[in-house]
């Protein structure tokens, strides 16, 4: 088994590491990695309604989605993220956590961490949540990866995936919240978050004949680093590609009640409605030819609402309500 610690920091990186290693090497990896703030996106999730979107801009949190199914998660330099990708036999290719997670369980114990399964797919100590974990097949491999919170800071990890559940109407995958805390609250001796990394990479490489320490190779790193340019870091790979969403947004303002009814398919906006009690010098349908095809991103509104007097259309209504309804 070749074992690998990415040196990165960037999740568009480590995301498309990933991609290559299971699409691209025929070897067993065990890999270990960090990213910064960021909030790592399950494939079939709708990405706006996982996060706090303003709270993610205000503090520079990068959003990236991942290659596995499961819910949204919170990654920062507190978080040490691992890797598992793996030739299987056609009769493995089942979901199952157990088989992967054991030496990660077996690393925690040895260091009197009382860390259990939980659930499908969870690592918890006295029934807080410390690892979930997510999976994917592609052809005779599987990519089987987890996060393990380590020193993670807790206010970011709740308010970057806060949302209210209300804001939008989809049959996206939904990520279920969980009481959590940190493993290095239940060490009974301190130790950063790298002497960690360093302890499970020597564990597992102990109870891994025939293993190795094998770093990516430059031609590797090029094929990777354009992978995450060309994919990974997009707009339309981290938003553009979540499921048809709805939203129905309700405001009362200074001119009165706006309500907007709206939907959106890879991204882009298919139709949008006006409705309230407002007063208008001009039919605000005339603004849906402006916003139909357009991406439901702040940006993109902006450009469209800039351009526009909205007084005409929605008198006492300022750009910025009018924008808070739409984004």
């Amino acid at each position: 088994m070749r074992y690998i610690w990415l040196p990165t920091q960037s999740p568009y990186i480590n995301l498309a590491t990933e991609e290559y290693l299971l699409t691209q090497s025929q070897e067993d990896i065990f890999m270990l990695w960090q990213n910064a703030d960021s909030v790592i996106i399950g494939r079939h999730q709708n990405t706006l309604a996982e996060i706090n979107e303003a709270y993610v801009k205000e503090h520079n949190i990068t959003i990236a989605r991942r290659l596995t199914g499961g819910g949204a998660v919170f990654h920062d330099l507190g978080n040490l993220n691992f890797s598992f990708i793996r030739n299987v036999e056609p009769e493995e290719k089942e979901i199952n956590f157990v088989r992967f997670l054991q030496p990660i369980v077996d690393a925690l114990q040895s260091l009197d961490v009382p860390a259990t399964f939980s659930g499908r797919n969870d690592l918890v100590v006295h029934d807080k949540k410390i690892s979930g974990n997510a999976m994917v097949f592609h052809e005779n491999r599987v990519l089987e990866h987890g996060t393990l919170l380590f020193s993670t800071i807790q206010n970011h990890l709740a308010e970057a995936l806060r949302v209210d559940p209300e804001k939008f109407k989809d049959k996206a995958v939904k990520s279920v919240r969980s009481r959590v805390t940190n493993i290095s609250e239940h060490l009974k001796t301190s130790m950063s978050v790298l002497e960690f990394k360093d302890y499970l990479m020597d564990f597992i490489l102990k109870h891994q004949p025939g293993s190795r320490i094998e770093p990516l190779t430059p031609q590797e790193e090029t094929i990777i680093r354009k992978r995450a340019d060309e994919k990974f870091s997009t707009w339309e790979w981290n938003y553009g590609i979540s499921p048809k969403y709805s939203i129905n947004r309700k405001l009362r303002t200074q001119g009165g009640t706006v309500q907007v009814m709206m939907d959106v398919k890879n991204g882009v906006v298919h139709d949008v409605r006006f409705f309230g009690d407002f007063f208008s010098q001009k039919n605000p349908d005339e603004l849906i030819g402006k916003l139909i095809g357009i991406k439901h991103t702040e940006t993109a509104l902006k450009e469209v609402l800039c351009n526009i007097d909205i007084q005409q259309y929605f008198n006492g209504v300022s750009n910025e309500e009018l924008l808070g309804l739409l984004g």
